[in-house]
């Protein structure tokens, strides 16, 4: 189940989940994957879509797609596939 909260709502104990990448082919399809992967696992994140170049920046990543976890990089460079997002979501919840 994926859910989505404003600010005032948000839960401390919800994944945060952000996809980074500026629109292209590889991060649509990461967001797609992620997302579907979040509503098979029945868990409760709140995923956000970073397209904003200085923003990404920030993250000091040197490619995109990029996958963060509540703050943290766990995967940039490629797409995995839905397994993989599914060990990265469980060894960083």
């Amino acid at each position: 189940m994926v859910r989505y909260f404003t600010n005032y709502e948000q839960k401390q104990t919800d994944m945060n989940i952000k996809i980074l990448g500026a629109g292209c082919p590889r991060c649509k399809t990461l967001e797609k994957v992620t997302r579907d992967v979040v509503t098979e696992m029945a868990i409760e994140a709140t995923i956000h879509k970073e397209e904003d170049i200085m923003k990404i920046m920030e993250y000091g990543i040197l490619h995109t797609p990029a996958l963060v976890i509540d703050d943290k990089v766990v995967m940039n460079g490629r797409v995995p596939s839905s397994g993989e997002i599914k060990n990265i979501i469980i060894q960083n919840q």
